[in-house]
C-alpha cells in the first residue's frame, strides 16, 4: 500500500471517530433535553452536560487532526 492510500485510509478512519462522535453527542443530547423538560435537573444531567462538552472537545481535535492530515496529502502529491 502507497503511503498516499495509507493517509487516505487513515482520514477515513478519523471521519468514522467523528461520525461516532457526534452520534453520542446527539444521544447525550437527547437525554440531556428530556431532563430539563421534565424540569429533573440533577447530577445525572451535569454529568450530561460536561459529556457533551467533552465530546465536542474531542470532536474538534479529531477535525483539527483530519485538516492536517488532508493538508500532508496534499502536500504529498505535489
Amino acid at each position: 500500500m502507497s503511503k498516499i492510500d495509507e493517509k487516505k485510509e487513515y482520514i477515513g478512519l478519523l471521519k468514522s471517530y467523528m461520525s461516532i462522535i457526534v452520534a453520542f453527542i446527539l444521544a447525550i443530547g437527547a437525554g440531556v433535553s428530556k431532563l430539563y423538560l421534565a424540569q429533573d435537573i440533577n447530577l445525572l444531567f451535569w454529568i450530561g452536560i460536561c459529556f457533551i462538552v467533552g465530546f465536542m472537545f474531542i470532536f474538534l481535535l479529531i477535525a483539527k487532526k483530519v485538516h492536517k492530515e488532508i493538508e500532508l496529502l496534499r502536500d504529498m502529491k505535489d
